[in-house]
């Protein structure tokens, strides 16, 4: 999976979590990172290949929001494993009351 490689990235997992927030601009971002533009532009697009962001042109602008397809394809797989802890830790409380 492409996402879990891209949020790999303490810096691309903060970028995520400021859009979680509201939309940036690819500007905006790289003043809050104190990064070039062309660093911040090149975790976007890892992002996005990953399909966890999308863009949208607003005039000169480049607008970055959140896919919430990406993200829920993400919990879908680790849904399946939160399960399986949850299931063992609830069956090692019960053996732990006996």
């Amino acid at each position: 999976m492409e996402a879990f490689a891209a949020l790999a990235d303490p810096t691309r997992r903060r970028i995520v979590e400021m859009l979680a927030e509201r939309d940036y601009a690819a500007g905006e971002l790289a003043r809050r990172f104190d990064m070039t533009q062309p660093a911040v532009s090149q975790h976007l697009k890892t992002l996005r290949n990953a399909g966890l962001i999308g863009m949208r042109k607003d005039a000169q602008r480049r607008i970055y929001a959140l896919q919430p397809a990406g993200l829920a394809e993400l919990d879908a797989w680790l849904s399946r494993y939160r399960r399986f802890w949850n299931d063992r830790l609830d069956a090692r409380d019960g053996n732990a009351d006996r």
